[in-house]
């Protein structure tokens, strides 16, 4: 029997996350104090839009889902985390330390943010597909529109230009899809659109050392295990404009005898997500 823990990205937070948690302000209070701002008011008061700013949320989420880690008992086999979940794994199989990756996930975030003009990029959640036919209709579009999170059986995020998003919406339903919405985000993450960033990301995550990781990631690019330090760091930088894997790193952890998954971290997004990925293989 093996256990692996689970931590989520962006989208999971809400304004009073983790204030019932004496570790959690005790982290929040450290967070506030490596990014010059104070993230903690920001985290448990808001408002709403502040928080949900790329470059608040993803510090706020990891600060929040490490502090809920501390306060678990036992120990896990492996750790995958969702997108920005993937540094929050980082951190508890050491191979960031905590005060870096809050530093790094901020900084990803505001470069997130401006890597595409405000309303030019968006994604899409498209609900009863199989990816290879939502793969083909984004293949059919004229413009830039790409899967980037592959969650679940049935459930697929893509992600693009604004305009190509909303016609393979409208041409998911026509081929059978169940819903097809547009999401509240501020840009088009895990597209090739965010290749612009790439660079300026690299430059920042080159300032910090990146330890070889004491407990198995299961890596979002590739739905399998790393642990050396120089692979995790490409991996990284190639996370950006790829797609996440989330069904097959699940798969590749159920595969090799993972019986229990934890989520750490506000919500309970990715429990859904392994729940319905475990009913499919049964």
């Amino acid at each position: 029997m093996k256990t692996a823990f689970l931590f989520p990205g962006q989208g999971a937070q809400f304004v009073g996350m983790g204030k019932d948690l004496d570790t959690a302000h005790r982290m929040l209070d450290i967070a506030s104090d490596v990014l010059g701002y104070n993230l903690k008011q920001i985290c448990f008061d808001g408002p709403d839009a502040e928080l949900k700013k790329t470059e608040n949320a993803q510090p706020a989420i990891l600060t929040v889902s490490l502090a809920m880690l501390e306060s678990m008992d036992g120990s896990p086999d492996m750790v995958a985390g969702h997108s920005l979940g993937e540094y929050t794994a980082l951190v508890a199989s050491g191979v960031l330390k905590f005060e870096q990756a809050v530093r790094l996930v901020h900084v990803r975030g505001m470069l997130m943010e401006r890597a595409v003009p405000d309303g030019e990029g968006t994604m899409a959640a498209i609900v009863g597909l199989e990816a290879s036919v939502l793969r083909d209709l984004c293949a059919a579009d004229h413009g830039i529109v790409e899967l980037a999170n592959l969650n679940c059986p049935g459930q697929i995020v893509i992600s693009g230009q604004t305009p190509a998003v909303k016609r393979v919406c409208e041409s998911a339903q026509a081929a059978g899809a169940k819903r097809a919405i547009v999401l509240d985000v501020s840009g088009p993450f895990h597209s090739s659109l965010m290749k612009g960033m790439v660079e300026s990301f690299e430059k920042e995550l080159n300032k910090y050392l990146l330890h070889d990781a004491m407990i198995p990631v299961v890596e979002n690019v590739i739905a399998d295990y790393v642990r050396e330090a120089a692979e995790i760091k490409q991996l990284l930088i190639r996370q950006i404009s790829s797609p996440v894997l989330w069904q097959k790193s699940v798969e590749k952890m159920v595969e090799d005898g993972v019986t229990e998954f934890k989520e750490v971290g506000p919500g309970n997004v990715l429990t859904g997500l392994v729940k319905r990925t475990l009913k499919k293989k049964e």
